[in-house]
């Protein structure tokens, strides 16, 4: 394993066992001021330790050992969910199939233009960035969730399920006022700007629409 660049930002991981390949990218990864660790093999690739940054993989198709394809799908079992970009020398269709169908960001056939690496590694950050930051959203909204009380949650799951105040309080054996208290603290907790936006967000955790009697 060998590793280069900046401390900070985006990390591009390389895995190859050609070494020249691996120095080849290395530079031209480098020229673009991009962090970059490089790999003999999957299994060091798969062993190491990733730094939580916006990332992405170039990856050899045809591994000592290894298919990179087989890698691709430890990945996607592992729930790593690097964007990928193959390589190959000996590229098919079918391959390229298989592979963006698993999705993969890009393939590319060697020998490739540098541009066309680079522009593949730039497309895969910033997907990769886009990921991330989905994931801190609904991450931050389950932790902002679970703050909610029981009873502010089951007033939240009547709200999903598009019941008025009302009907909430009938459906609960509350009185109204109590419904709107407990919506109010469920939006104030959820840092929900409307009914509407805390309805969205309830959604994008999954919760479920509560069953009426």
């Amino acid at each position: 394993m060998s590793t280069n660049g900046n401390a900070d930002g985006a990390m591009v991981y390389v895995v190859d066992d050609d070494e020249s390949m691996r120095d080849a990218l290395g530079t031209l990864l480098r020229s673009v001021d991009l962090n970059v660790t490089s790999f003999a093999s999957a299994h060091e690739f798969l062993a190491y330790d990733m730094p939580d940054v916006p990332s992405c993989l170039i990856l050899d198709v045809r591994l000592k050992g290894q298919s990179g394809l087989a890698v691709q799908e430890q990945m996607a079992a592992s729930q790593l969910g690097l964007p990928i970009v193959f390589m190959t020398a000996h590229g098919d269709i079918a391959m390229t199939v298989k592979a963006m169908k698993a999705g993969a960001r890009d393939f590319l056939a060697k020998p490739f233009r540098d541009q066309d690496m680079l522009d593949a590694v730039a497309q895969a950050l910033e997907s990769d960035a886009a990921r991330r930051t989905a994931n801190r959203s609904v991450a931050d909204l389950r932790r902002a969730y679970e703050l909610l009380t029981p009873r502010e949650r089951e007033v939240l799951a009547f709200v999903v399920s598009g019941l008025m105040n009302k009907q909430i309080a009938a459906e609960m054996n509350l009185s109204e006022i109590t419904v709107k208290i407990h919506r109010g603290q469920a939006m104030k907790k959820m840092a929900a700007r409307s009914l509407a936006d805390l309805v969205l967000k309830a959604e994008a955790l999954g919760v479920k629409r509560a069953q009426r009697l």
